[in-house]
């Protein structure tokens, strides 16, 4: 286009001039002959009639190209508008989910190849639903817009915020770690909770899971499943909570085995004790002290099994419980013993287990006295893992065991049905209240209520409360704040093979920054 625009200029500029120079340039050269005058007007005449015919044509074939030309910049124009559109979100003016993958896709190369941070953060908003039925969708469009502008004004610049899906947000924080994508998010969370005062959105909260770079993910898809794994954890125990990823806790299960296989790995893992035990404190939360130790199992690497999640799940389905249970009963024992813990030894237990004819009380006794721990320190928490089919035999059970001096702890009470059953037909001396209950009562009024309520009938009972999955200050305020008088939870104890003994300076852990917070959850993590 610029070459044929250049022709053009160059005949015009010289067609015509060099006819009209010709008979000059004659008239000068030919006063004393006359007889080719004629001739050379002729020539000037066609010259000029040829440099016009030229810049017509040339014009001729200039304006489709200028016009092609034209439509062209409008093409390039209205793509560029349409990328943008496409990968933006038209309510909250966020970028959407095609814009999170290639940005997501672009930070993980750059990350990776230069040896640098990326933290992922995806965001659930709570109880959206409710939201929707209760202000119709102007009501949720509108908490879905704060949403993402409180979002975006509470990180820093560098920061990008996208809207992925109905009420899922998503945040990607360059050179950050986890713990720095975990204070910030959990300042935007506060400030959600807290609510603008006369903001027609009001008060409302989110979950959120986190995963970071460098880490365990092989790819970009993995670093997204680790973030998704840490928030369906966190909507699971309680919701309005932001929850860095941990393998342990997190890792998704395996790919699905033959159940054959799965039984042969179940056996295995049992006779030869292919388990190792870790211990989380319960606190006194009146004191700070240890009040005991609640033993928790792991599967060996090689085991077969990822995580103690699978490692159960896969015995349900089998129908290899009771094994399993009681090969962790001794495992658990040995390792207490060895460890010459103070206070209390809270064994977990399967319902299943105790109705089994292969479960005996003598025999758990003998086991106890042989590795010198009086019974009367060891609580069975009864688990409901699987359902209860013989309750006669389970009473009958439960009774042998209080009769040998070992107390009974109902587990996860308030997580759905979970306890609620056997809490009307057992007496139990120890009464835990599910984790959902204890997180969500630190933000939400029916939460509380329903504690308040659990707390006040285990008092009639004479049963003592512990509080589950403090993992945050305002959460251990609250739980102290109704007189629970213990607890236990990643705030005040991680799971450790060895834990400590010492007691825990509870006025420092309710007023803690977020910096002293991570540093103390960090270590934790490095023991467990």
């Amino acid at each position: 286009m610029v070459r044929l625009r250049l022709f053009l200029a160059l005949v015009t500029m010289f067609a015509i001039p060099v006819g009209l120079a010709i008979p000059i340039i004659y008239g000068v050269a030919s006063r004393d002959g006359q007889s080719v005058l004629v001739p050379t007007i002729a020539i000037a005449g066609l010259a000029m009639i040829l440099g016009a015919l030229t810049v017509w044509m040339a014009r001729r074939v200039l304006e489709p190209a200028e016009r092609l030309d034209k439509a062209r910049v409008i093409l390039e124009d209205a793509y560029a508008r349409a990328r943008a559109e496409s990968l933006r979100d038209s309510l909250t003016g966020l970028g959407n989910h095609r814009a999170f993958q290639e940005e997501l896709e672009r930070q993980w190369v750059h990350s990776t190849r230069r040896g640098g941070r990326l933290a992922l953060v995806v965001i659930d908003l709570d109880e959206f639903r409710r939201i929707n039925e209760e202000g119709g969708h102007v009501g949720g469009d509108r908490v879905l817009v704060t949403a993402g502008a409180t979002l975006s004004a509470g990180l820093r610049r560098v920061d990008r915020v996208f809207r992925i899906g109905g009420d899922e947000f998503a945040v990607l924080l360059p050179d950050a770690d986890a713990e720095l994508a975990f204070l910030s998010v959990r300042r935007v969370l506060a400030t959600a909770l807290e609510g603008h005062e006369g903001h027609a959105a009001g008060a409302w909260s989110f979950t959120a899971g986190v995963s970071a770079v460098p880490g365990t993910a092989a790819d970009r898809a993995g670093l997204y499943r680790q973030a998704e794994a840490a928030l369906t954890y966190g909507k699971r125990h309680g919701r309005t909570v932001v929850t860095m990823y941990d393998p342990e806790r997190h890792a998704p299960p395996s790919v699905e085995r033959p159940a054959s296989e799965v039984a042969a790995d179940i056996k295995r893992v049992a006779s030869i004790g292919a388990l190792r035990a870790v211990f989380q404190p319960i606190y006194d939360l009146r004191n700070g002290q240890p009040r005991g130790y609640e033993g928790l199992i792991r599967p060996q690497p090689g085991s077969g099994f990822s995580d103690p999640g699978e490692l159960f799940k896969a015995a349900e389905a089998v129908g290899r419980t009771v094994e399993l249970d009681l090969a962790c009963l001794a495992t658990t024992i040995s390792a207490f013993a060895q460890l010459q813990l103070p206070g209390s030894l809270t064994l977990n237990l399967s319902p299943r287990t105790m109705e089994a004819d292969d479960f005996s009380v003598h025999g758990v006794v003998a086991l106890l006295r042989r590795h010198g721990i009086d019974p009367a320190r060891v609580v069975l928490e009864l688990t409901e893992r699987e359902a209860v089919e013989d309750m006669e035999r389970l009473t009958r059970a439960a009774t042998a065991c209080r009769a040998a001096g070992m107390r009974l702890a109902a587990d996860d009470v308030g997580a759905g049905n979970a306890g609620l059953r056997l809490l009307s037909q057992l007496k139990f001396d120890i009464v835990k209240i599910d984790l959902s209950l204890v997180q969500g009562g630190a933000v939400r009024a029916t939460s509380q209520e329903v504690v308040r309520t659990l707390k006040d009938l285990a008092d009639r009972w004479g049963a003592l409360v512990i509080a589950e999955g403090i993992e945050t200050p305002e959460q251990l305020e609250f739980v102290r704040s109704l007189g629970i008088r213990a607890g236990q939870g990643y705030l005040l104890g991680r799971p450790t093979e060895v834990p400590s003994t010492d007691a825990v300076d509870l006025a420092r852990l309710a007023s803690s920054s977020g910096d002293w917070l991570v540093e103390r959850m960090r270590a934790g993590s490095a023991l467990a």
